[in-house]
This record gives C-alpha cells, sequence and structure tokens, in this order.
C-alpha cells in the first residue's frame, strides 16, 4: 500500500516515524537479558551497524543497574493492594453543577 491514498473524504497519508535508539534499546531490554541479543535487536530495528547500537545498549545496562530500587519486607510476603471506588450519589432534585 502506497503512503497516500484518495478516500471520499480526501487525501489521507500515513506517517512512518522509525523508533529513536532509546526505544528501540528499551524495547529489546523487555524481549531478553542478554546484551549482545540486545543489540542485534536494536540494531535491525532502527537499521543501524551493531558495534554503534552495542555502544549505547552497554550504556543503558550500566544507567539501569544504578537506579535498581528493593522494597524492605519479609521475604516471599504477599503484598496486596486494594482499590476502593467511592460512588457519588446525585438526586434529580440537585441544583449544583
Amino acid at each position: 500500500m502506497s503512503e497516500d491514498w484518495v478516500t471520499k473524504y480526501g487525501m489521507r497519508r500515513v506517517r512512518r516515524d522509525p523508533p529513536t535508539l532509546d526505544e528501540a534499546i528499551f524495547a529489546a531490554t523487555g524481549i531478553t537479558d542478554d546484551l549482545n541479543a540486545q543489540a542485534e535487536i536494536a540494531a535491525s530495528l532502527m537499521g543501524l551497524p551493531i558495534e554503534k547500537v552495542q555502544v549505547e545498549v552497554k550504556k543503558a545496562a550500566r544507567v539501569s543497574a544504578r537506579s535498581t530500587r528493593v522494597i524492605a519486607g519479609e521475604p516471599g510476603a504477599q503484598r496486596s493492594v486494594v482499590v476502593e471506588r467511592r460512588v457519588t450519589r446525585r438526586f434529580g432534585n440537585d441544583k449544583r453543577v
């Protein structure tokens, strides 16, 4: 399909933006933990040489290793989150807006 086509409402276009290098590395990080595989995936998404991408993958790995947070608590304990919905009643004769 071409980038432009004519519909009954007029000319339509599709904008195609390749991912940025940071986005490609983030996607590759979600797929695998191996740095070389991440570089290959990101390079294929971007269409860049793998040597250039490997440097950026290693930088991103160092930054993410430093920003690890640990939540203190009992090991193996289940954490629960309770979400309550508060219902607001409105009456037909309520004139507030």
